[in-house]
């Protein structure tokens, strides 16, 4: 017996969902197991004997694919941004505000600031590693920089 895939997306996908996100604890892992159940379903030449045993190959094949996010070497060796800081050490208060300020720009900006300021690249060398242009190189630092300034003058005027 086989159903389609989109019937039993309606039927059982808030079931595998809640099976994925109790082992995952992370939505978007949890979606990702989800579609890749299905996907496997739809990819397997299984015969099933009824409505039920292909639910229950669905939750086991969902269940097993959570195990496995949570055993990837990204998953476990990441921690967050908070824990992170407090392995760093900085010479002032000021100089935590201001990586605090530049870990919260966006990543296309974050990452070009990173490398030229704490990792001291060149804009050459930014522009090799990140496989962009000097001159988009230069863009993102002068606008990273802008941004900077409006959050820092912020704090500074509260202050």
């Amino acid at each position: 017996m086989r159903l389609s895939v989109q019937k039993l997306a309606e039927s059982c996908q808030s079931s595998l969902f809640a099976a994925a996100f109790s082992i995952c604890q992370n939505a978007q892992d949890a979606e990702d197991v989800v579609q890749d159940t299905f996907v496997q379903y739809y990819t397997t030449k299984k015969e099933f004997e009824d409505e039920q045993h292909i639910r229950a190959w669905l939750i086991r094949v969902a269940v097993n694919k959570a195990k496995n996010v949570t055993r990837t070497f990204w998953r476990r060796n990441r921690i967050s941004i908070e824990d992170y800081m407090e392995t760093l050490v900085f010479e002032t208060p000021e100089a935590e505000n201001l990586f605090e300020t530049v870990m919260q720009l966006p990543e296309k900006y974050r990452i070009v600031i990173h490398l030229y300021y704490y990792e001291d690249y060149t804009v050459g060398e930014i522009a090799g590693i990140l496989k962009l242009s000097e001159s988009n190189v230069k863009i993102r630092l002068s606008r990273g920089r802008a941004m900077l300034k409006e959050v820092l003058k912020e704090e500074w005027n509260n202050d």
